[in-house]
């Protein structure tokens, strides 16, 4: 069979799942795509039981609604006998088995990935094709190009290129609606209980037939599957569905309590739409549409709709760009050399500070937590007390339904541990007990005090804070942003400095290993 009479093989990742990419515009006899289910996907770390659920019921009705509309599919699942549980294994197989001419496949967000299927290519028989996956704003390489040469790259800065870039919230004048850029400071509010947090509305799915399938394969997960009743989008037109809701429901209190947290509800104002977004059934285009139209229509304040666009338009297209520039090596970042293992309850949510049981508990429960208990629950503690930053990049990668290393390497070891030194944040995001009783509603009932530094009833929060800025100060007591907690230790004494670090040490000393 001549080349251009054989067919040409598209290959389609599991967080690749737009129907609407141009791919699919056109049905064509000589074009298969292939949809796969393999082991080199599920355990490069230990994933989320709802993530690999997630990811597989939503590719299977990918390449069911891509049947129905007549194209060709090969879906490979977990349990098929020829399943050679690796991509390019796989690969290899279908080229010979359909006698494919072509490979074409839509550009990886994973570093790991990207290389995999280069490398793959320049030994593979047939021609192969890398195309664009038509989702981002940007590409990859545009956030270095605006930075070159500069020493510190800042969100802020990027973001104001791509609102005046995209016409987002800008006036005829080219100047920002509302006269300001950024409303962070307007949402900072803690959350009452009033308004009511929105009902979730999300679909409920019953995939006990594919758990028990993936179960039966020996695939390693942690956290509650929810077969039974599982609620995340797995198509477009839920994803939708559930960016109705948030426009209509949720955005209009989203700016003022964005930064809160609160033990009676696990979601808040959040959108829930992360997976639909990093999976691509949303595009971030009309998700950024949908929130500005929202205010221009008086259905949602000024600072909300900011807010929200500033995290897809502003940061989720700034990390990417932070990971592609310093990737490889980025996720071998270590700056602090912090090496003590996680806590075993990182694994169980079984701590006594409620805090970080609800942040936990709840990330093992639903897949997901919002981003201040990824930051400044999870994350602070784990920086303070010093555990592995690794360990810890390969557990956010794993537990959240949303986590894939593009979007997370750089939210974990850059934001999060200050692992790469400071190229994504110019200071530690870490806090004592304050910030934590401000902002939400743990502290009462917790067994620790928030107002107590040493003792057996302080908060964990307070000896380990200060800690950290004292066995650090060669790394931070310079930096301009830190003066006033550096002003605050020099005027300490001796005696209660010694105190606070013994606290410290009898704090990392109890924390079992998994």
């Amino acid at each position: 069979m001549n080349r251009e009479h054989r067919p040409t093989l598209r290959l389609v990742l599991g967080d690749q799942l737009n129907p609407l990419h141009s791919w699919f515009g056109e049905v064509r006899a000589d074009v298969v795509y292939v949809l796969m289910e393999v082991r080199s996907e599920t355990d490069y770390v230990r994933h989320h039981a709802q993530k690999v659920l997630g990811i597989f019921a939503a590719m299977r009705a990918l390449a069911a609604q891509l049947k129905a509309d007549d194209h060709r599919v090969r879906h490979v699942a977990i349990d098929h006998p020829s399943n050679r549980q690796s991509i390019t294994a796989n690969l290899d197989a279908l080229i010979k088995h359909y006698g494919a001419g072509a490979v074409e496949y839509q550009a990886p967000d994973e570093w790991r990935l990207d290389q995999q299927l280069r490398n793959w290519a320049e030994t593979c028989a047939v021609p192969v094709r890398m195309v664009d996956s038509e989702h981002f704003f940007t590409r990859r390489d545009e956030a270095a190009q605006m930075f070159a040469g500069k020493k510190q790259w800042l969100m802020e800065s990027f973001y104001r290129q791509q609102r005046k870039k995209h016409g987002v919230l800008m006036m005829p004048d080219a100047k920002p609606e509302g006269g300001q850029w950024n409303f962070d400071a307007d949402n900072r509010k803690p959350w009452p209980g009033t308004p009511s947090a929105p009902a979730d509305t999300r679909p409920c799915h019953d995939h006990s037939g594919l758990w028990q399938s993936i179960a039966a394969s020996g695939l390693q997960t942690l956290g509650n599957p929810q077969a039974q009743t599982f609620r995340w989008p797995l198509n477009r037109a839920e994803a939708l569905q559930q960016l109705d809701h948030f426009i209509a429901h949720a955005l209009p209190h989203f700016g003022d309590y964005q930064d809160a947290i609160s033990k009676n509800s696990w979601h808040l104002f959040h959108s829930l739409l992360s997976f639909a977004l990093n999976t691509k059934m949303l595009n971030p285009r009309e998700v950024v549409q949908r929130a500005e139209a929202a205010w221009r229509d008086g259905l949602a304040p000024l600072q909300a709709a900011e807010g929200f666009i500033r995290q897809i338009l502003g940061w989720r297209e700034y990390v990417r760009g932070m990971y592609w520039a310093h990737m490889p090596g980025y996720t071998e970042a270590n700056h602090l050399g912090h090496t003590r293992p996680l806590p075993d309850w990182f694994w169980t949510g079984d701590t006594r500070m409620a805090c970080l049981a609800d942040a936990i508990g709840q990330s093992l429960e639903h897949a997901y937590a919002h981003h201040i208990q990824r930051l400044m629950v999870i994350g602070n503690f784990a920086l303070l007390a010093g555990l592995d930053p690794q360990a810890l990049h390969r557990w956010y990668l794993g537990i959240y339904i949303d986590a894939f290393e593009w979007v997370e390497a750089p939210n974990t070891l850059g934001m999060s541990q200050w692992a790469d030194g400071g190229r994504l944040a110019t200071k530690p995001y870490v806090s004592s007990a304050a910030y934590l009783q401000r902002m939400g509603d743990h502290c009462k009932g917790c067994a620790y005090n928030p107002k107590i530094r040493t003792g057996e009833h302080a908060c964990p929060f307070n000896a380990l804070y200060w800690d950290f800025f004292d066995r650090h100060r060669a790394h931070f007591e310079g930096n301009p942003r830190l003066g006033v907690v550096y002003h605050q230790l020099t005027r300490m004494d001796s005696e209660s400095l010694t105190a606070l670090k013994q606290q410290a040490d009898r704090t990392l000393d109890r924390l079992c290993t998994h």
